[in-house]
């Protein structure tokens, strides 16, 4: 729930760094397609972006009629697998508050029932679909990773760093990011379609559900570190709009990292970076300043 609630700052901050455009979360869009999360998303980078920034008032006659997908597409995606979040929540909540031993003693009505409550399908299904939907949080932005990086598509200097080629810059953040996300696609791999017949071929369909729940929990990390280094490329695209300044929400974010992670001038060892910013989206420190 933290992570998709980060993930919206973490959009919210690649789009100043990128002089994306706000138009693509007016409220109008997400009433003509109801999707809760849709909505929900949409308020969000509403509320972290404001009405407009410095930056956003730099570029406000530009050309661009629209921004990329994974810029534009945010409240979609984000809120999909918010929506996706919420349902499975739901199914786990009511397994952790239900019985499921075999047989069950019906005390009140004397009478003791062999059944199948055991069975694992609907956490199965509900870890799946979770695995899903985290894997693409992570794959969008590691997409937004790609377009800070990439000058072309930018506007800022080559991989983030001044003398880039003597400096490679986030040149190797991005490898990582996608290296997580590419491997969230093997852990995407849904377990619950998967069964093999045990005890006599007396228990001969199972739900995996264990194996699903294990992935997911990778997943979930892995998605942590993406976010991290989608935090540390926004942050330094800012520092090259830099004397502009960015929405509310974003600054708020941007000073919560800077607080324990330097502009980088030249090359540095930047798994330190990541994970002294992976440390402030576990514990809470970027959400709770935004």
């Amino acid at each position: 729930r933290s992570l998709s609630l980060l993930m919206d700052i973490s959009g919210s901050m690649s789009l100043e760094a990128l002089t994306g455009s706000r138009k693509a979360f007016h409220p109008l869009i997400s009433a003509v397609r109801p999707h809760p999360g849709e909505a929900k998303t949409a308020r969000n980078l509403l509320k972290i972006l404001g009405d407009e920034s410095g930056i956003s008032k730099s570029h406000k006659d530009c050309r661009k009629v629209q921004d990329t997908y994974s810029l534009r597409c945010m409240p979609q995606v984000h809120g999909a697998a918010k929506d996706t979040f919420r349902h499975s929540l739901k199914v786990f909540e009511t397994e952790a508050n239900s019985s499921t031993d075999n047989p069950l003693v019906f005390w009140e009505d004397e009478v003791i029932l062999s059944g199948g409550n055991f069975h694992g399908e609907p956490v199965a299904f509900a870890s799946d679909f979770l695995s899903i939907a985290t894997a693409e949080l992570g794959s969008i932005s590691q997409q937004r990773i790609s377009r800070l990086i990439n000058t072309t598509t930018s506007g800022l200097p080559p991989f983030l760093i001044n003398n880039s080629g003597l400096n490679s810059g986030m040149m190797a953040v991005e490898y990582a990011a996608a290296s997580l996300v590419s491997e969230n696609k093997v852990y995407s791999h849904p377990a619950s379609v998967d069964s093999i017949p045990t005890c006599a071929d007396k228990e001969d369909h199972v739900s995996m559900g264990t194996i699903g729940a294990r992935k997911m929990k990778k997943i979930i990390r892995n998605v942590q570190k993406v976010c991290a280094m989608e935090f540390l490329c926004a942050a330094q695209g800012l520092d090259h709009l830099r004397p502009l300044k960015p929405a509310a929400g974003v600054l708020a974010a941007y000073e919560a990292i800077r607080n324990h992670v330097s502009y980088a001038e030249s090359d540095r060892p930047f798994y330190q970076d990541v994970e002294t910013i992976l440390t402030l989206v576990k514990n809470g420190t970027i959400l709770n300043a935004v």
